[in-house]
């Protein structure tokens, strides 16, 4: 894009040149000269300029001649006139091209900055704060609006952005902490320049008549003034009343990227760490999307990240970039496969290699061989469950003794929403309560506790200003289903019957806990609440 732009500014300057020597004036190339020019306001008002499309550019030195940059659109009889008008001075005119008059006039009248009130989470029911930003919404200069709602976005740690149309206006809601909250409504003509700027930034049509996917990226500053980029992908849907679209943000920081700030015990931790310890077979996380799938998978790569490892991702699309790591992007929606690709990066002999998502069974059946042949395989996977993704890995490629052993770790997890420490507050457990709590610890595997029921306290959220859902970031649940060799029997046909709760009942006896049980337990440790791991499990 910057190419393209550089090269359509040198075709518009070599034209001025030629333009200028038929007219019998002089030509200046104005590129890097905004800065420099000396501003003189008092010449000519910015509305003369603007009408005759022309500039000062003097130096500031009245005895030197008066400069003025024209273009091909200033009308003759206004050179007539500024000459008659300046007749004291000594009147030159030398032609610049349109883009050069554009910004050397930005000098003399610069854009006014607005600043837009920050966007507010309504609580339910709360009708008149969602009025107040949608007023500020529509209040927005046109060409800002998609950069204001995504730095909105990014200021209340959103992960997704929902533009819906509805009949009468746009709704727009925010996922934050997992959790979608109505923001605005729009207005449909609001909405067209909206949409607008979002097809152009991410190469989609306004005019499509089936879903579509693109990509986008933008610059926000950080609190301290830093400047860090944010990639996008945009999922568009027609529907009845016009185009919706989920702008979903990839927001990470690198610093973050850290299986200790997982959230994980000490037994999960250990299993992970078994296999960047040795790095070899398969590793598939799955659960549903936004269940930070991406985020676990970037954090082992950055714990295996060495200089004596060569690391490839295949990724649709990349969403953040690690130093060391070469990242390739499979654009599907263009005719890429990761199956295609995968093939492609193995003759680059790496050590790891991160699929972005196991789709169809070309790409497990390639998956599969490389982790046999010797490289960690890391992936992710659309399952319910850590025993269900093993069952569709089965059906998948079906029952083999030579893949048996390639699968060593497959982790199932969701995203809750953690409790606000500052606010939550704490109540006994009602008897219903404890007898659900004692159904989910029945049968939870040797060496864990579950806690004293008698004595147990939960939490709830409590609210405040600076936390109005009482929830403050998010928290992982998982479970790890490691490939003993009871599993593997389902994979190397030793067992006829193979179904998801058949495997999640033996993982179970080989001492995985479900992720259930390590939602509730995290629940009764006063880092959630037994709501929200139901609600999202």
């Amino acid at each position: 894009m910057a190419d393209d732009t550089a090269k359509f500014r040198d075709q518009e300057e070599e034209s001025t040149r030629r333009r200028a020597g038929l007219l019998g004036l002089q030509y200046v190339d104005t590129r890097g000269m905004a800065a420099k020019v000396t501003l003189e306001p008092g010449i000519l008002q910015i509305a003369e300029m603007r009408s005759g499309k022309l500039v000062p550019l003097g130096d500031g030195n009245e005895d030197a001649p008066l400069m003025f940059g024209i273009t091909t659109a200033t009308p003759q009889p206004l050179l007539n006139q500024l000459r008659t008008r300046f007749n004291y001075r000594l009147v030159q005119f030398m032609l610049i091209s349109d883009s050069g008059f554009k910004e050397l006039l930005l000098r003399y009248d610069p854009p006014k900055k607005v600043v837009y009130d920050d966007v507010k989470i309504a609580q339910e029911g709360d009708s008149s704060t969602i009025n107040q930003v949608s007023q500020t919404l529509e209040s927005v200069r046109s060409d800002e609006v998609l950069n204001y709602l995504i730095s909105q976005a990014d200021r209340l740690n959103a992960s997704d952005i929902h533009i819906e149309n509805q009949l009468k206006d746009i709704r727009i809601r925010m996922r934050v902490d997992g959790a979608l909250h109505p923001v605005a409504n729009l207005s449909h003509d609001k909405y067209r320049v909206l949409l607008g700027s979002i097809a152009s930034r991410s190469n989609i049509s306004t005019a499509a008549s089936s879903a579509q996917t693109g990509h986008m990226q933008q610059e926000v500053k950080n609190a301290d003034g830093s400047v860090r980029q944010i990639n996008m992908r945009i999922e568009t849907v027609p529907t009845i009343y016009g185009i919706d679209a989920v702008i979903r943000l990839f927001s990470f920081d690198p610093k973050l990227l850290d299986l200790k700030h997982l959230g994980l015990t000490d037994d999960q931790l250990a299993n992970v760490k078994d296999i960047t310890d040795h790095p070899h077979g398969m590793v598939l996380v799955v659960g549903p999307t936004g269940s930070g799938k991406s985020t676990t998978l970037y954090s082992m790569i950055n714990t295996l990240n060495s200089t004596d490892r060569k690391i490839l991702t295949l990724e649709d699309p990349v969403e953040l970039a690690v130093p060391g790591v070469s990242q390739i992007p499979v654009n599907t929606q263009n005719g890429d496969s990761f199956a295609e690709k995968l093939r492609a990066v193995l003759r680059l002999d790496p050590d790891i290699v991160m699929v972005g998502e196991i789709r169809d069974n070309d790409t497990a059946r390639t998956a599969i061989q490389a982790a046999i042949t010797g490289h960690l395989v890391l992936a992710t996977f659309h399952a319910a469950t850590a025993a269900a993704a093993f069952s569709r890995i089965v059906d998948m490629i079906g029952q083999n003794p030579i893949f048996s052993s390639a699968i060593r770790l497959i982790i199932g997890q969701r995203l809750v929403r953690k409790l606000d420490d500052s606010t939550k507050q704490a109540y006994k457990p009602d008897a219903a309560t404890k007898k659900y709590l004692a159904s989910v610890f029945k049968d939870l595997p040797k060496g864990v506790k579950a806690p004293d029921l008698e004595k147990l306290t939960l939490y709830k959220p409590g609210v405040s200003e600076a936390s109005p859902f009482g929830y403050k970031g998010r928290l992982v649940v998982m479970e790890q289903m490691v490939v003993t060799d009871a599993i593997q029997a389902y994979l190397r046909g030793d067992v006829s019957q193979v179904n998801t709760e058949a495997i999640e009942a033996t993982a179970k006896q080989q001492g995985m806990l479900t992720i259930l049980q390590d939602g509730v337990l995290k629940a009764c440790a006063g880092l959630t609440t037994i709501e929200e791991v139901n609600r999202v499990i």
